[in-house]
């Protein structure tokens, strides 16, 4: 999944984290404003209402389809435009709509286990690829003499293999270890005297320590938010992003856990074994963090003066889960795309990414059927300034067949 920060082990080598942290000084809901009202590079929110309010024009509900990390369904700015599935009841263990999901009442998680655990951190992709294929590909000396469907894995492979691999040096990578237990042994320290799990800079302005490492983790800290100009960066911010950085470091050698295959337990290289997962789409406030956040903008109550002001005012918010923290797999999309089609989304939401896709025939074929049935899907451009056009970032428009395999 996509995050508004930098990677931060290679400062944190340096005794430095450096975030990208939106600025503080900008009101809420300026996204919504107008620019000739307000100063504010918006899209004109209450000009396009009152515009329609003049027509006299009528709205139809849409069902939105939000495929992301799942949502809050207690959400006091949610709860009332959230989808319910009307063939479903809710409690009762059974599938009364017969669709293969049981209690499908908001949606469905596809990264769920029967037994209720969930999946929650994950590997990137990249790293999956590359170690699932490293006995394949590592030892071809003549690449010429592949077929085009096998070269185009070969080189998918070469890709990943640069990116897991590239340029890792072990001695940093040995840094970093010994930094990121240096600041967990801080942090635990911190937490333990301000009595708090989650704590921000604020909270450090009048604490003093004598241990070295909650010094250390304290200047730290203060450092990041002076330099971002933000004091509620917390340390769950940082110490989240230090391990995510350490684990990918370490894929270079390592295999990545099996997360996915461990809970949910489904054939993933059988795609008709499809009725996997649970009915919980929320999980936790941290899990659903990001799809919550996405259906806000979306959706959010307007005008309850409570949080923000979503975009439309006759939406319901389908929830399917299928992003971890860490790279989503394509057969847990795919089969996302087709529960929303089939249950009557007309706009499918999908704010995530990722640069590598082995089984992307499954997806395409999921969007070739969206769109036999008209429904409108919109993709994240990301947060890092690419060029969709050249860059690899999965799904793509643009359908890849056995043959002829590109970059989109």
């Amino acid at each position: 999944m996509n995050k508004n920060f930098k990677s931060c082990a290679l400062f944190l080598v340096a005794g430095l984290v450096s975030f990208t942290i939106f600025a503080q000084d900008v009101p809420k809901g300026w996204h919504l404003m107008d620019k000739a009202s307000s100063g504010y590079y918006g899209i004109s929110m209450d000009k396009a209402y009152n515009f329609v309010k003049t027509k006299k024009l009528k709205s139809n509900t849409v069902i939105v389809a939000v495929i992301d990390s799942g949502v809050d369904t207690l959400h006091e700015d949610l709860k009332s435009v959230l989808w319910k599935n009307p063939k479903e009841i809710p409690g009762n263990g059974i599938d009364d709509d017969k669709n293969g999901y049981v209690d499908d009442v908001y949606g469905w998680n596809f990264i769920g286990g029967r037994d209720g655990q969930n999946v929650e951190q994950d590997s990137y992709e990249a790293a999956r690829f590359y170690h699932n294929m490293k006995s394949k590909y590592e030892n071809i000396k003549d690449a010429s003499t592949l077929s085009d469907e096998e070269l185009f894995f070969y080189e998918m492979w070469v890709r990943a293999k640069q990116e897991i691999v590239g340029d890792v040096n072990p001695m940093e990578v040995i840094q970093i270890r010994r930094m990121s237990k240096m600041m967990a042994a801080g942090d635990s320290v911190i937490r333990k005297e301000i009595k708090k799990e989650e704590y921000n800079c604020k909270d450090l302005e009048n604490f003093t320590t004598e241990n070295a490492d909650a010094k250390k983790v304290k200047d730290i800290l203060t450092r990041i938010c002076e330099g971002n100009d933000n004091n509620e960066i917390t340390n769950q911010q940082i110490m989240d992003q230090l391990e995510a950085d350490l684990n990918k470091m370490e894929a270079s050698d390592t295999a990545p856990k099996n997360y996915r295959g461990d809970i949910v337990k489904d054939n993933y290289k059988d795609f008709n074994d499809k009725f996997y997962g649970n009915n919980n789409v929320m999980v936790s406030n941290k899990s659903a963090l990001h799809g919550t956040h996405v259906s806000g903008i979306i959706g959010a109550v307007r005008g309850n003066g409570k949080g923000m002001d979503g975009v439309a005012d006759n939406v319901r918010i389908m929830a399917l889960r299928a992003v971890p923290d860490g790279d989503e797999h394509d057969k847990d999309i795919a089969l996302a795309i087709h529960y929303a089609v089939d249950n009557g989304a007309q706009v499918i939401n999908m704010s995530f990414g990722k640069g590598f896709s082995p089984e992307k025939n499954w997806v395409d074929d999921a969007v070739k059927y969206a769109e036999s049935k008209g429904v409108l899907m919109v993709h994240a451009a990301g947060n890092d300034a690419k060029n969709l056009d050249s860059s690899y970032n999965y799904p793509t428009p643009v359908y890849a067949t056995k043959a002829d395999q590109t970059t989109g």
